[in-house]
């Protein structure tokens, strides 16, 4: 198997869509497209958001924001693709910020340092991770998932679409002593439609992406990684009152810039995508599907970011994750 780092130097040579760089001043920006990078295929919750806020910022900005999808390596492909980028505020990316935050954790030579390689714009929303399983599997509570999966050990298995979706499954499992195997996917769209065809059995997503088959009844909710039940589906239970105590983990979706982008334009951009997110549409959209929106100041979405590097590093240990 190549390894990582080969993989992603092919992908950022063979995907020069960079903007040129120049020394544009805030007060002209922005002066043409700007291209939005998501490094998960499309279909997820990260390419949702950046659609929606993409489309916002069109409008405000008078200038096209294309939203372009490079998917591969838990999000480094594309990762690694705006790290070298000019920093000059044309080339964003909008990822699920598991990506800087875990990266470290399950690749041991990534090709460019999460916590340098990037400036923080803002926190769009948080989505706690939701257990939901397929229709066939017979437990409606945990404590039943649980004691199903000790009974059939070779038949649990878990979506996992990113680094977040990954370390919540192994927490789960370090925590609980739940059974189940880990089936990696490049995207959540994957993910799902396999999970709603039972070719896999569970996963923890993020309540954003999951809701609309929640209320379909195409997936089946157990519990929701929160501290308290959410308000959009509140019958549904938190694994903490389900016996899993201090569980909390979601879904940080956000917006990061190469490093280096002139502050004045990192400031422009957040406050134009705070305005984007006021928007009676944009909230009734995201807040009616278990989001809750942030838009926070790139210096709160930085300390945030070194809290979650902290955070997941020790429950990478607890759980015992291998890095590769």
């Amino acid at each position: 198997m190549k390894k990582l780092t080969t993989i992603l130097a092919t992908a950022a040579l063979g995907l020069s869509i960079h903007s040129g760089a120049g020394a544009e001043g805030a007060s002209s920006y922005p002066g043409k497209p700007v291209n939005i990078v998501v490094p998960f295929a499309a279909g997820g919750g990260s390419d949702t958001l950046a659609r929606t806020v993409g489309q916002k910022l069109s409008e405000m900005w008078k200038q096209p924001v294309v939203v372009i999808n490079k998917a591969g390596a838990d999000g480094n492909i594309g990762a690694q693709f705006v790290a070298s980028a000019p920093a000059d505020g044309y080339t964003l990316m909008v990822l699920d910020i598991g990506t800087l935050t875990m990266g470290p954790i399950f690749y041991k030579n990534l090709p460019f340092d999460p916590a340098t390689a990037f400036d923080p714009v803002t926190v769009l929303t948080f989505s706690p991770h939701t257990l939901v399983v397929h229709p066939s599997v017979p437990a409606k509570t945990f404590k039943e998932l649980l004691e199903y999966s000790k009974a059939n050990p070779d038949k649990m298995n878990f979506a996992a679409h990113n680094n977040s979706a990954a370390l919540a499954g192994h927490r789960l499992s370090a925590e609980t002593g739940i059974e189940m195997t880990q089936i990696p996917y490049k995207g959540a769209g994957a993910a799902m439609v396999d999970l709603m065809g039972g070719q896999v059995n569970l996963s923890l997503a993020s309540l954003l992406l999951v809701s609309p088959q929640i209320k379909s009844g195409a997936l089946k909710a157990i519990a929701v990684a929160s501290p308290k039940r959410m308000a959009s589906m509140p019958e549904i239970p938190t694994l903490m009152e389900s016996g899993v105590p201090g569980y909390v983990m979601g879904s940080w979706q956000a917006v990061v810039a190469p490093a280096g982008v002139p502050a004045e334009i990192v400031k422009k951009i957040n406050l134009a995508i705070a305005e984007a997110l006021k928007g009676p549409d944009v909230k009734e959209k995201l807040e009616g599907s278990g989001a809750e929106i942030i838009a926070n100041s790139p210096e709160e979405f930085g300390r945030l970011l070194n809290e979650q590097r902290k955070t997941f590093k020790e429950v990478a240990a607890r759980a015992n994750v291998q890095t590769n």
